[in-house]
């Protein structure tokens, strides 16, 4: 504006504002874009955040059992069911159903009860049954899928029809991880069907907070790694020489262009790449190990060495500092879905799983870590307690079993329970998202507040759902 007759004219409030219009719109639309590409290429995403209150948990494990284990085979004991082999369901079953299923069907293996808390457990868990007294039980949670591949995503991603975050993903955004070296969330031996990569993907999430897998489903866990995890043609001092190299001319390119969340992404990429070459191979060399604890793994059989030994990564992840660990209990086919031969199906699984998840309790008990640490188990859905052909079992997600472990709940305890016949959750029903914004209240993280803005609305992992199960808090 120039001056008139040596004095400026007087600026309203109205011509101001006219006139500034345009400057509060670019600063508006670059505050979006830095909240949508929320990591500055300079700052590390994964470093420590406080949470909202104080958490119970540190870190958490995540034993997941691809294909949906049966609950009244394993942990939800209905005698009615027992009594009532052969006889109709007395009520409807669900509207929408994966596919037709006859009569009532008891469950083949026998239950009885242990611990000082009672709890009726199947023999399938013989192992995991000497540690009720260290478990919560949640006999009311319901999906709202019934196909394998919408019940993942529902589990992992709080969502069965849209790309979203992993919960991983979530927990490691809101409270970065613990070791510097390592990233903030490991799948070990991920599925690749059903959603695959989409279940433990950060979705618009900044990069560095999806989960880092090692292996997947159809390598064995002893030749399961992290690809190209050493270069050996170039030395250390070389690696860094480039990346310093190739960041420098990446962040000139990002101090002209504004933010650029995929760019700010693959720098930080770059440097944890280089960081992990540290102490990530030594995690995984399991030889460091004592035969007393393989036994204990389970690692000395042939039956239970598999996924012994993602047990014991994910111990010695989660003592490392990493912030969330999957480990996938699945091979090249859908591990517990037994439609048909249940009693083989469920018998070659459990005996795989349950001693290595008992190890697993054990030894984080043993070296002080099961206190803050979250141990959770579950598969995508329950089984029908109605009988599928001679001798299976159909998906059901109207209700099943979730446990966990550890990390501030209550220890011995059983929530919520399913109808007499173990088909629907009845009472105290905790929806998927209700598990969700369970499991981030005692990671200390508020599910409400935990969101991230994106193409022009606020996500969380609950999305307009879930609630906290206080109950199960210790």
């Amino acid at each position: 504006m120039q001056p008139r007759d040596g004095q400026f004219p007087k600026l309203s409030r109205r011509r101001m504002l006219r006139g500034s219009a345009l400057g509060f719109g670019y600063l508006a639309a670059m505050s979006m874009l830095a909240e949508e590409g929320r990591t500055d290429a300079g700052d590390n995403p994964l470093q420590v955040r406080p949470p909202h209150f104080a958490p119970r948990a540190k870190r958490v494990i995540f034993l997941f059992m691809k294909g949906g284990p049966s609950h009244v085979d394993t942990f939800d004991y209905k005698p009615a069911l027992q009594k009532a082999d052969g006889q109709e369901l007395p009520f409807d079953k669900p509207r929408v159903q994966f596919a037709p299923t006859g009569k009532l069907l008891k469950s083949p293996w026998k239950f009885k009860p242990h611990g000082e808390s009672g709890k009726m457990v199947s023999e399938l868990f013989p192992n995991v049954a000497e540690h009720v007294d260290d478990i919560c039980f949640l006999h009311s949670v319901h999906g709202t899928n019934a196909a394998h591949g919408g019940a993942l995503l529902k589990l992992h991603t709080g969502t069965d029809n849209f790309v979203r975050p992993s919960m991983g993903a979530w927990v490691t955004y809101g409270l970065g991880t613990e070791n510097q070296n390592l990233p903030g969330f490991i799948t070990i031996c991920p599925t690749l069907a059903h959603g695959g990569v989409k279940n433990w993907g950060a979705a618009f999430l900044p990069a560095p907070f999806q989960g880092t897998p090692i292996g997947n489903a159809s390598v064995a866990a002893k030749d399961a790694t992290v690809r190209y995890l050493k270069n050996l043609q170039v030395s250390r001092q070389l690696q860094r020489l480039q990346l310093d190299a190739l960041a420098k001319i990446n962040r000139d390119h990002l101090e002209q262009t504004g933010p650029h969340a995929e760019l700010e992404g693959r720098i930080n990429s770059f440097e944890l790449a280089f960081r992990m070459q540290a102490d990530m191979p030594q995690l995984m060399d399991l030889g460091t190990e004592t035969d007393a604890t393989f036994r204990q793994y389970g690692i000395d059989e042939p039956i239970t060495e598999d996924f012994g030994r993602q047990c014991l990564m994910a111990r010695r992840f989660a003592e490392a500092g990493v912030r969330f660990v999957q480990v996938t209990h699945s091979d090249s086919n859908v591990q517990w879905d037994q439609h048909a031969n249940l009693l083989k199906g469920h018998n070659k699984n459990a005996l795989e799983v349950d001693k290595p998840i008992a190890g697993l309790l054990a030894d984080l008990k043993a070296r002080g870590l099961l206190d803050d640490t979250l141990v959770m188990w579950s598969g995508e859905f329950g089984r029908t307690p109605t009988m599928q052909g001679s001798n299976g079992r159909d998906h059901n997600p109207e209700g099943f079993t979730v446990w966990m472990a550890g990390g501030g709940v209550k220890r011995g305890y059983q929530y919520g329970a399913t109808d007499e016949y173990g088909y629907y959750a009845r009472e105290k029903k905790m929806h998927v998202n209700d598990l969700h914004a369970t499991l981030l209240h005692l990671c200390g993280l508020d599910h409400e507040q935990l969101t991230y803005r994106y193409a022009g609305r606020e996500f969380r992992l609950t999305d307009i759902g879930g609630k906290t199960a206080t109950e199960i808090l210790a």
